[in-house]
């Protein structure tokens, strides 16, 4: 081989073992997380167990002496609706449609036992081992969570509670058994077909000697082909003159897909900011 060929030669094999060479391998970048709010545990002598819920703060709270309204999120673990709702919050607070709120998240455990009230009917009692706990559920929040979350952060005296399906069958009965417990009650898509439509057949008789005036009541139901538009619109028709009623109806969405879009209307509805008085009104 001559010179020449022997230089292009070595040149050639240069030239493969570098084109060929394995790759380095990237180092991960370290990163800093996202903290949008903090995680605690209650030992609950009510329910008898550990129960977890999620914390997330308003804006500005640790540089403000401000107090707070609490806003109670059932389904509230951080893997169910915290994050979907606790984002809806942050967005609604900061384009100025809702007033700050100290956003409380309750994870579930047995989640059809503690949103359910008592039942004759025995099909309801196929949907769980377990049912007809929301007596139990309410005594946790109203005697073990709610002061401890005051205990823990600066808040005023209102309270706000959210959520949907069994959790908005939660609220309803709530409502009409311990109204109150909360200022404002959001019950998305509420499962009111619950021992055949006890809420509107007894309703009545619960409310009886109740004042639920102040009390202000957002109600939704979605698509009408999914049978639960006639048990909410009586509950609707129940609560219109006796409580502050907002009965917005959502029929573009289904039992599936309307907690995001209800959550933003009831939330600028109920929760949205005080009206400013203008000078000489």
């Amino acid at each position: 081989m001559t010179r020449a060929l022997k230089v292009l030669a070595a040149a050639g094999l240069l030239l493969g073992t570098t084109a060929f060479a394995p790759a380095a391998v990237a180092a991960t970048p370290v990163g800093q997380p996202v903290v949008i709010a903090q995680s605690y545990t209650l030992v609950s002598k009510t329910l008898k167990e550990t129960r977890r819920y999620n914390v997330m703060l308003p804006p500005g709270y640790e540089q403000s002496q401000d107090a707070y309204p609490i806003l109670i999120l059932l389904d509230g673990g951080i893997a169910e609706d915290f994050h979907h709702m606790s984002g809806i919050v942050q967005v609604s607070v900061g384009n100025g449609t809702m007033r700050p709120f100290i956003v409380v998240g309750i994870e579930n455990t047995q989640r059809r036992r503690d949103f359910t009230p008592h039942t004759d009917d025995p099909e309801d009692k196929k949907v769980a081992p377990v049912v007809g706990g929301a007596a139990q559920f309410r005594r946790f929040l109203a005697e073990e969570l709610l002061p401890t979350i005051r205990r823990d952060y600066r808040t005023t005296a209102e309270t706000a509670i959210a959520g949907e399906s069994f959790a908005g069958l939660f609220i309803v009965d709530t409502l009409l058994r311990q109204p109150e417990l909360f200022d404002s009650y959001i019950a998305v898509s509420p499962s009111l077909w619950w021992n055949k439509e006890y809420v509107n057949r007894e309703g009545r008789a619960l409310l009886a000697g109740k004042s639920l005036k102040d009390k202000k009541v957002f109600l939704t139901m979605g698509d009408a082909t999914e049978g639960m538009q006639d048990s909410v619109g009586r509950t609707a028709a129940l609560l219109k003159d006796r409580t502050q009623l907002v009965f917005a109806p959502l029929p573009e969405e289904s039992h599936a897909t309307i907690l995001h879009g209800a959550a933003f209307k009831a939330f600028r509805t109920l929760l949205a900011p005080q009206a400013k008085t203008v000078a000489g009104d």
